[in-house]
């Protein structure tokens, strides 16, 4: 038997979020709903099958208990967490820690992360890295609050990938839309939040100390060099390939047909189609498990495909 499994995304609310996520046809639980965990077995927000012989059970559950469609993988916990974010405001500046530090200080996975802009507004940005040039700089600047002189500020557009290594310093503008795949980590460090209140008249919890101790400095971009593959009337982009994971994208105008020999995640982030007989269409997220050794999608459609 070979396995694609669909799966049930879950919905965070954000204080940034808002309501463009229903355009990949999702019925909203929140007003402000800033983050889709797309492909998640993290248990902080678990999807859930919704097809075949694993229905109703969680991805969590299905990886623990069948590691042979997961090309038997040694890892624990499933290692890839796929999101759609709505950023309906800007997020806050914040900062991941890597595997090792993670590990030891919350119990959890480090977190290196991608992003591919699928909607941008005019003159959207994000904050990727900062001017200083040592940790006491880092420490002085935040002190005095001088974060216009400290964050760097970078314009971004639809289409564009940024991939984010665990200690980067990092924040969505306002008006953007992302696919982010990450590891499966839900390890955030805040540094700084514009001086918010939530709907308590509370400000959010900043970590300030942690921030520091895991921040790259001084920063250095991690600059990508997308590979580009057509095929007949198809095109395969290979954005990144590393240890924590392989990011593409795939746009199919008619047959597109491969060998598969690992399992991957695959979001539909336009048009529709099939694949393996299967409808598919915009905002379908789904698992080709790796008994699956033969590929093929027909239609006009386009994914972010992951693995690791």
């Amino acid at each position: 038997m070979s396995d694609i499994l669909f799966l049930q995304p879950t919905f965070k609310m954000r204080i940034w979020g808002g309501q463009k996520l229903n355009q990949f046809g999702y019925a909203l639980p929140f007003d402000k709903t800033g983050e889709c965990w797309a492909i998640s077995a993290h248990p902080n927000g678990q999807s859930m099958i919704k097809n075949g012989r694993f229905i109703n059970m969680t991805l969590g559950q299905v990886f623990r208990e069948n590691k042979q469609l997961f090309n038997h993988i040694k890892n624990d916990q499933f290692p890839l967490l796929t999101k759609i974010l709505d950023a309906n405001d800007d997020l806050s500046v914040q900062v991941h820690p890597n595997d090792e530090y993670a590990l030891k200080n919350e119990h959890d996975l480090g977190k290196t992360e991608c992003w591919y802009v699928l909607d941008a507004d005019q003159d959207s940005f994000i904050i990727y890295g900062h001017h200083a040039k040592t940790k006491e700089m880092f420490k002085s600047m935040i002190e005095q609050d001088r974060w216009d002189e400290l964050l760097i500020k970078k314009n971004v557009k639809k289409g564009d990938f940024i991939y984010v290594p665990s200690g980067t310093i990092h924040a969505l503008g306002k008006g953007l839309m992302i696919l982010e795949t990450q590891q499966s980590s839900d390890t955030t460090y805040r540094l700084f939040d514009y001086h918010r209140i939530d709907d308590k008249g509370q400000q959010r919890e900043l970590h300030i100390d942690k921030s520091i101790e895991v921040s790259m400095i001084p920063h250095i971009d991690a600059t990508v060099y997308p590979k580009v593959l057509t095929l007949m009337n198809s095109k395969i982009t290979s954005f990144i390939s590393n240890s924590y994971f392989t990011v593409e994208k795939w746009e199919i105008n008619g047959l597109y047909e491969s060998k598969n020999d690992h399992y991957k995640l695959m979001s539909v982030i336009d048009g529709e189609g099939q694949i393996n007989g299967y409808d598919i269409k915009k905002g379908d997220h789904f698992i080709v498990c790796s008994n699956v050794l033969d590929i093929e999608i027909i239609g006009h459609i386009s994914l972010i495909v992951s693995w690791v």
